[in-house]
């Protein structure tokens, strides 16, 4: 073998390269639906040699500042980011990265999604209540403690009160798409997610897209269209890809030009995923994305 690794950039999705790094572009705190402070992800990212992190909170950037002093204390390089909810018949999620979180667009069109989700919550409380589970929004938001109220708050109090047994339980009965209380929510455009993240000087990225369950046609056909629209890059290395899944979302990427990001979706709890993905050294063009590994 060569002493010089091949580009992970340019070579085929399952090269083996002499320079392995662990990363994680794709974690959630407390400020939205996951179980860990921003300082307490960067501790346990530094504690599992993971040398690159970006917070990708709900809906929300509110995290960013501790997280930001977190990795300078814990001498960890981060990103900031966000994760956004597209409108569509599926799961479609757009990672954004390198934002400007102090841009006043930014913060106003993320509020306003806020309150959307809101008004979902406060619907989807009614049918638990019409179904004989009492859940206020009041003990939502102390069980969220942060700016995002989301479904995995009301899972953590079903089982709290002992109406389900586990959280999965929760949402295959009353919170998934097909539950009993799901109420779906206004949300922005697949166009407008990376409309924003652009306008805050940021990446589009499309997250976990083995999660969106459509067909190979209409994923070549949304790619494009997500392409067209500004899209930077593809989360081939996800927490709930399966081999098969990385290899093909890796050459879809490189069939449309597009960088392969790494993340593992890690919220803790019920849901854990291992923190970090090992990924070539030279994944990305981490200048682009304001670090330096």
């Amino acid at each position: 073998m060569s002493s010089k690794p091949l580009s992970a950039r340019n070579a085929p999705w399952d090269t083996v390269f002499e320079a392995m790094i662990r990363i994680d572009m794709h974690v959630h705190s407390t400020y939205s639906d996951g179980l860990s402070t921003p300082e307490a992800l960067v501790r346990l990212s530094k504690r599992r040699g993971i040398s690159l992190l970006s917070l990708t909170d709900h809906d929300t950037v509110a995290g960013i500042s501790a997280f930001r002093r977190a990795c300078k204390k814990w001498g960890v390089s981060g990103i900031a980011g966000t994760e956004l909810s597209a409108d569509a018949d599926f799961t479609l999620h757009i990672l954004g990265y390198r934002l400007d979180v102090n841009l006043h667009v930014l913060e106003s069109r993320l509020q306003d999604v806020r309150n959307k989700r809101n008004e979902r919550n406060r619907l989807m409380c009614e049918k638990l209540k019409n179904l004989g589970m009492n859940i206020s929004m009041e003990e939502l938001a102390k069980e969220a403690g942060g700016e995002v109220i989301a479904r995995p708050h009301m899972a953590r109090l079903l089982v709290k009160k002992g109406y389900v047994p586990d959280e999965i339980t929760a949402f295959s009965w009353y919170l998934g798409r097909n539950g009993s209380a799901y109420v779906s929510r206004e949300r922005l455009t697949p166009g407008e997610c990376i409309l924003l993240v652009k306008q805050a000087g940021g990446l589009a990225v499309l997250a976990h897209p083995g999660l969106m369950g459509i067909s190979e046609k209409a994923q070549q056909k949304l790619v494009e269209e997500l392409v067209e629209m500004g899209l930077w890059g593809i989360e081939c290395y996800s927490g709930h890809h399966s081999e098969a899944q990385t290899r093909y979302w890796s050459e879809i990427a490189s069939k449309y030009g597009l960088e392969r990001t790494a993340g593992s979706d890690y919220h803790g709890g019920e849901r854990a995923v291992d923190l970090g993905v090992i990924v070539p050294e030279d994944l990305l063009p981490w200048a682009r994305l304001g670090v330096s590994l």
